[in-house]
């Protein structure tokens, strides 16, 4: 995993050639990193959204020098992997939830984004868990924040797979769709959409700042 993390911060924001460096190991690494992204604290920094909209894109496709994904094992796989993250950042948050976020601030953790994801729960309730799932930083937190508020553990499966699902299915399904819509211009649109979709995630925690910032 911490090979993984080392390839992601090397080749910088660009999933198409983060998923493209992996090869033949694409679909796994898919896996690795939206499983890490939502159950690994450490994960926070990772392009899920991105991620997952270029496998959609991958999926409906199949060129020399890309890796060509399987739609249906993206779907399953990715879903799961997401499900199993929340799930261990929920177990996290019951067993050691408290000692972790209270830690000082550093070059990666810093307490800001617990208090972001409190204020979501604050609002939302247990919706948090599946509304998180479509918001950087706090889809990473929110789960180890219902650990340590001893959120039921059945509400909380509940939430976390109707979230999974969603996100994951959606996301991909919008990446599948719209390559089929721009055809063989793929390659010239990718990035701009893959920016678009980046500046789009940012919109709700810009949001959320801002209505702490004026409490």
């Amino acid at each position: 995993m911490t090979h993984l993390f080392a390839i992601v911060l090397a080749l910088g924001p660009d999933p198409l050639q983060l998923l493209g460096s992996f090869g033949g190991a694409a679909t796994v690494a898919l896996f690795a990193l939206i499983f890490a992204e939502t159950g690994l604290l450490v994960g926070f920094f990772l392009p899920g959204d991105s991620l997952l909209f270029t496998a959609g894109l991958l999926a409906s496709q199949s060129k020399p020098g890309q890796p060509h994904l399987n739609l249906a094992v993206v779907l399953a796989g990715c879903t799961a992997a997401a499900v199993i993250g929340d799930q261990v950042g929920f177990t996290i948050g019951r067993t050691a939830g408290p000692r972790l976020l209270q830690r000082p601030d550093s070059r990666v953790f810093k307490q800001e984004y617990v208090d972001r994801t409190e204020g979501f729960f604050d609002r939302h309730g247990p919706k948090t868990v599946m509304l998180a799932r479509f918001v950087p930083v706090v889809r990473t937190f929110a789960p180890v924040l219902a650990g340590v508020g001893k959120m039921h553990r059945r509400t909380f499966i509940i939430f976390n797979v109707l979230g999974a699902c969603l996100w994951v299915i959606g996301i991909s399904l919008i990446g599948y769709l719209l390559a089929g819509v721009i055809g063989s211009s793929i390659d010239a649109y990718v990035l701009p959409i893959i920016a678009a979709i980046v500046v789009l995630s940012l919109i709700p925690p810009l949001l959320e700042w801002r209505r702490t910032k004026n409490r």
